[in-house]
């Protein structure tokens, strides 16, 4: 498909300022473009909710428009603001330092083999002149136009908690990312989620005020968890992670091996560059049978190989095989053990089975523990147990369907 129609079907459309999407398409009449899109460093980890702008950007680039993928070192010692919010807190020069490796090394992993640059929007801030931007910038913006925003408007209205001028002033500082990089790297659009729309629209009205040129805006739609209802972000409750120790590996496999039925064909198209047929194949498997989850378990290996790697994604897979699959406890390598003793309890050998389950909680008392056992309720690499046992080797207790222990 084109540019444009791959957009549409993955569900990437929400605003422009080109007057028709086809303007993306490269062909005799439209020549490869020149975009950025940006992430802030508030976090020292991007969000599942950046990772769907991030593979939006992927098709740009895919299609053969040219990225610069910003990582905003000036915007994050404001901090973006947010107008269901109080100010927020200023990191420290060290904690944006940090913060911005460790989105760059995920910027290098999302998009690991294909062509793009990084910038740093404090390489051209940190020399520049107040009066000098004032007199250039601040008097080519309009105080209405600022005035207008919607995050203002909600900020400084009587339920409203305030803003301070370094925050109102965050969309000059955004359109002046645009103005330079139009100027220095030839850049004509500016993607973004739906939450950045009026800051974007800043450079561009920014860019035809001083400089007479037409550069425009490309936003997607920002991603809703069909389970919560809630964004896929920093500040919603349960956010998922691309930095394996805030979310691990494990759980972040795990997130989108349980996602609902209604939901997984549209996280496939997002979140994944698999291709049309290959998803309708999802959708057909959804269809016959659900119970399968084969689906499923596609998306959560697609997602989790493009954020964390082939040899991570194998791992957490074979973990997961062997707790719920049936796999064989005894294919596990040291490293899936070491990826299992993070999400499960675990004891030391020589260990006695009663006292494995009630240690780690599965039993309330040695009698539960030896009437779960005899019950068969018990099981020690898969095979049931009917009496205690010591165990003396690496081993898997599980009692029930998904409650276990690892003894190492």
């Amino acid at each position: 498909m084109r540019l444009s129609e791959e957009l549409q079907w993955r569900g990437f459309v929400n605003q422009t300022t080109f007057a028709a999407m086809t303007d993306l398409d490269i062909n005799d009449n439209n020549s490869p473009i020149s975009f950025y899109w940006g992430v802030d460093p508030s976090a020292d980890s991007m969000t599942i909710g950046n990772l769907a702008a991030a593979m939006m950007v992927r098709h740009f680039i895919e299609a053969g428009h040219k990225a610069y993928l910003l990582v905003g070192g000036a915007t994050g010692m404001i901090g973006d603001p947010d107008g269901k919010k109080d100010e927020r807190k200023l990191l420290t020069m060290e904690q944006i330092a940090s913060n911005k490796a460790a989105i760059i090394e995920q910027y290098k992993q999302v998009f690991a083999g294909k062509n793009f640059e990084i910038v740093d929007n404090y390489d051209w801030f940190k020399n520049i002149n107040y009066l000098d931007f004032l007199r250039t910038i601040g008097k080519n913006v309009p105080l209405s136009q600022m005035l207008g925003r919607e995050f203002v408007q909600s900020r400084i209205g009587e339920e409203g908690s305030g803003i301070s001028y370094a925050e109102f002033s965050y969309a000059l500082i955004q359109g002046y990312d645009f103005l330079h990089l139009s100027r220095e790297y030839g850049v004509k659009l500016q993607l973004c989620g739906a939450d950045q729309w009026g800051n974007s629209i800043a450079g561009v009205d920014l860019i035809r005020r001083i400089d007479k040129k037409e550069v425009h805006v490309y936003s997607t739609p920002l991603v809703i968890n069909r389970a919560t209802g809630k964004k896929f972000g920093k500040s919603e409750d349960g956010a998922v992670w691309l930095d394996a120790n805030k979310t691990s590996v494990f759980q972040f496999y795990q997130f989108w091996l349980n996602a609902d039925d209604e939901g997984t064909s549209d996280y496939a198209r997002i979140f994944t560059m698999l291709s049309h047929d290959e998803i309708l194949e999802m959708e057909r498997q959804l269809a016959d049978n659900p119970s399968g989850r084969e689906a499923q378990k596609k998306l959560a290996h697609e997602v989790t190989q493009i954020v964390h790697g082939v040899e991570r994604t194998a791992s957490v897979e074979r973990v997961t095989n062997v707790l719920f699959g049936g796999q064989s406890f005894s294919e596990l390598t040291e490293d899936d053990l070491d990826v299992l003793a993070d999400e499960i309890p675990t004891e030391k050998k020589e260990i006695s089975l009663i006292d494995a389950l009630v240690k780690t909680n599965l039993a309330s008392s040695n009698s539960d523990a030896r009437r779960l056992i005899e019950s068969g309720a018990v099981s020690v690499n898969g095979e049931k147990i009917s009496e205690d046992v010591t165990i003396t080797a690496i081993s898997l207790v599980k009692k029930g369907k998904n409650n276990f222990v690892l003894v190492r």
